[in-house]
């Protein structure tokens, strides 16, 4: 034994140790290393991200506090409060009295619906929308900060079947719902005096409204001072949300509007006063004026506040006018950088003419000269060289023989992508172009309704019969039309050409295009234009030069408008202000626009293609000719619908200035000596000339006699020189069976068939064939 020396042994810590400490012993030291210095990059890399996220956060915060600081300081512009009435019954004028006198703080007449109130450090503009003007209220709501529905309590226990919302006040919520609804309120007027009834009142309003009305709408009672009191002041606080596409574009709605003439141009200067809101405005900008068009400016002049919210003498004024209208500051365009007001391009009718060749072509042709005499071609037997020489390669010999029908040039000819295109020459084509011209807008629902000035009260309603029935025709037998008995086929459907697969086979965007095509413009990147053109507006909030500021009252000198145009702008009749908005860089130019569009549930008339619309994009209201044409994601091609049908959506193509979306589209119809009825609502798309609409045609015919895969088939055509014409198209049944022409029978267009599967004699056998659709050019854009 040892005595004393004992052994004593380590005491075993694996229990608080981790596994890695207990196998550190077991791991090289230069792999230790290396697992050190990826920590410390790990640990980096962790530090970098909590660096860029505290970056984030204190970038997002101060455009906060920029955003408050621009809408609540004393240099923001009044807050606009729309009142719109939900029913007859809502008595909207009382109610705005009432709001400006309690702002004001006085008892004295009013002069301008703008006010500042000293009290509640506020500047408000209250504007009252007229009960049943469905296009004043949309205009009005385009520019409101605050959306607020007037409701009567007493609507609530009346007898009305309505209630407190009667037709026009759901059609109104649709359509500002469509639009892109601001920040909303909803005021409740007419309470009992009781304080248990006004509260149970409000609580009935806020459930009945819930469902219409966005989530953080707010109720207030709007009877008493002391309501409105309660109100002021949590508006002041409240934050208010605009629509986005709104928000991206400058903007000045009037206060003052008034003309200086030009000497016999037809032309004057329109000279619109009122504050600059969401953005800054460059004096090189173009501008549009809402329902005139868009025009240039000649002169910005920022102006002395005329409703502070206190007085204070400023030492900035650089000159008075005789009016005591006092300048601040003067921004005139550079013509230099200054954008043009480009519409349309102007094409070149030279552009398409042929040049004397150059010398590479001249070598291209020698080239192609020679290779073309290397080629061996079959001669019959002791031809010389000269007589060779006498002998086309390309002849295109004509065999009337029936039995032949293999023949070159006989009919329609389809590659193996499935394009296919007429095999005959130029001079036939020309020879039909005016039974093209004469037939292109027969099939259904082409037609369009003559000039109602020289019809009849018979007539009109016959037109309008008419064009019901073909709407209820294309909903149950889509593209079928019939082959004109006293015309070819051939002839009748020249520009028609078959394709072997609408999703996989091939179109040439560029080819055959109209002349309308000339005048617009294109972009070789639309997405990259757009980020660009954004980033150039961003540049201007930095503080360019040449800019008047957010906030400031402006008066801008808008040049070149048609005189009779701004008249009626002018007029005292005109219940709506006038609104001028700053355009981004080309939204002048003209193009072909795509908006993904729906009918509205309210509408119950029949819409065609082509057919004249009004159309709100934002703030522009022009007139349109739309094409309307299915949505194919998985597809480049897409099929033209003659009607616009209710329940789904659709892309509606025009012909109109260039919009960077999201934007939203409301579509109105006019209607005799009514307000114009909302047909539609949507948004816009993209902007791509490119897009290729086809219109589709079914020509159809029936078996005659049938044999297990074969059929004779009849009524498709009228003649055998069609059904020659058009055998390489294939064939197709409503069952389902695929097949082809096989060859003609008799002198009456009859045709022997032969199918994929057994065809029934019930059956029906279709062709289809495509051409390219476009929009119709508008006669007027802009109608005041």
């Amino acid at each position: 034994m040892g005595g004393g020396r004992a052994q004593v042994n380590k005491a075993h810590k694996s229990r608080f140790a981790s596994k890695a400490s207990r196998h550190a012993h077991k791991i090289d030291k230069v792999r230790n290393k290396s697992e050190t210095s990826h920590r410390a990059v790990v640990k980096g890399a962790r530090a970098a991200r909590i660096q860029q996220s505290k970056a984030i956060r204190d970038k997002k915060r101060a455009a906060l506090l920029k955003e408050k600081r621009s809408s609540t300081g004393p240099s923001s512009s009044p807050r606009v409060i729309v009142l719109v009435g939900l029913s007859s019954s809502a008595n909207v004028g009382s109610l705005a009295k009432d709001l400006l006198a309690f702002a004001e703080g006085g008892d004295g007449k009013l002069k301008s619906s703008t006010v500042a109130s000293p009290t509640h450090k506020l500047r408000t503009t209250v504007l009252q929308a007229p009960y049943g003007d469905l296009t004043t209220c949309m205009e009005l709501a385009k520019v409101a900060d605050l959306l607020a529905f007037v409701l009567p309590a007493n609507s609530f226990y009346s007898g009305d079947s309505n209630g407190p919302i009667d037709e026009f006040g759901s059609q109104c919520l649709s359509v500002l719902r469509a639009m892109g609804l601001p920040s909303t309120a909803v005021f409740i007027r007419d309470l009992p005096a009781d304080s248990k009834s006004r509260q149970e009142l409000k609580k009935a309003a806020s459930s009945f409204l819930s469902a219409e009305l966005p989530e953080d709408c707010k109720f207030y009672l709007a009877d008493t001072k002391d309501d409105l009191h309660k109100f002021m002041w949590l508006f002041k606080e409240q934050h208010l949300s605009s629509p986005h596409w709104r928000s991206q574009r400058p903007y000045v709605m009037s206060e003052q509007v008034c003309i200086n003439p030009d000497e016999n141009t037809g032309l004057c200067t329109l000279l619109v006063s009122g504050y600059l809101r969401a953005h800054n405005l460059s004096v090189n900008q173009l501008v549009h004026v809402s329902g005139a068009g868009d025009f240039q400016l000649g002169q910005i002049d920022v102006l002395k506040d005329p409703c502070p919210l206190s007085e204070r003498k400023s030492s900035d004024v650089m000159e008075t006018e005789d009016n005591g209208i006092q300048i601040v500051n003067t921004f005139v365009p550079d013509p230099s950088s200054q954008e043009p007001l480009l519409v349309e391009n102007v094409p070149d009718p030279l552009a398409g003419e042929q040049t004397w060749p150059t010398e590479e072509d001249m070598k291209e042709a020698d080239i192609n000269n020679k290779q073309r005499k290397l080629v061996k071609r079959k001669l019959p037997r002791g031809t010389s060289e000269y007589q060779a020489a006498w002998i086309v390669d390309d002849t295109d010999d004509e065999d009337y023989d029936s039995d032949n029908d293999n023949q070159a040039g006989s009919g329609m000819v389809i590659d193996e992508q499935g394009h296919s295109d007429q095999g005959s020459d130029g001079s036939d084509i020309d020879a039909v172009s005016h039974f093209t011209e004469k037939f292109d807008g027969e099939t259904i629902g082409d037609t369009e309704m003559a000039d109602e000035e020289n019809l009849t009260k018979d007539q009109i309603e016959a037109e309008i019969k008419k064009i019901k029935e073909a709407n209820a025709d294309d909903e149950e037998f889509p593209d079928e039309v019939e082959t004109p008995l006293d015309v070819p086929a051939k002839k009748r459907f020249a520009k028609f050409r078959g394709l072997k697969s609408f999703r996989t086979s091939s179109w040439d965007p560029k080819e055959s295009l109209p002349s309308d095509y000339a005048r617009i413009f294109a972009f070789d990147n639309f997405t990259r234009t757009q980020k660009h053109v954004l980033a150039k507006m961003a540049e201007l909030d930095g503080g360019v030069k040449d800019c008047a500021q957010l906030g400031s009252y402006v008066r801008l000198y808008v040049k070149n408008v048609p005189t009779d145009i701004a008249s009626k702008l002018c007029h005292p009749s005109r219940r709506i202000p006038v609104v001028v908005s700053g355009l981004f860089q080309h939204e002048s130019k003209m193009s072909v626009l795509h908006f993904s569009i729906k009918k509205h549930d309210s509408y119950e008339a029949p819409i065609k293609s082509k057919e004249p619309l009004i159309f709100n994009v934002g703030f522009r209201q022009f007139t349109a000719r739309p094409l309307f044409s299915s949505d194919n994601i998985n597809c480049n091609k897409h099929k033209m619908e003659r009607f616009l049908h209710h329940g789904r959506f659709s892309v509606a193509s025009v012909y109109a200035p260039i919009s960077f979306p999201p934007l939203p589209l409301i579509v109105l119809k006019n209607r005799d000596g009514e307000q114009p009825a909302i047909a539609a609502i949507g948004t816009l798309k993209s902007v791509d000339p490119d897009q290729i609409i086809l219109k589709k045609i079914v020509l159809t015919g029936y078996p005659q006699r049938v044999s297990k895969l074969k059929a004779i088939v009849r009524y498709m055509f009228h003649n055998p020189d069609d059904v020659k014409w058009f055998k390489p198209v294939e064939l197709w049944t409503k069952h389902g069976r695929r097949g082809r022409i096989k060859e003609t029978v008799g002198t009456h267009g009859a045709m022997k068939c032969i199918f994929n599967s057994s065809i029934q004699q019930h059956d029906t056998v279709c062709m289809s064939l495509y051409k390219r659709a476009y929009p119709k050019w508008p006669e007027q854009l802009y109608h005041v």
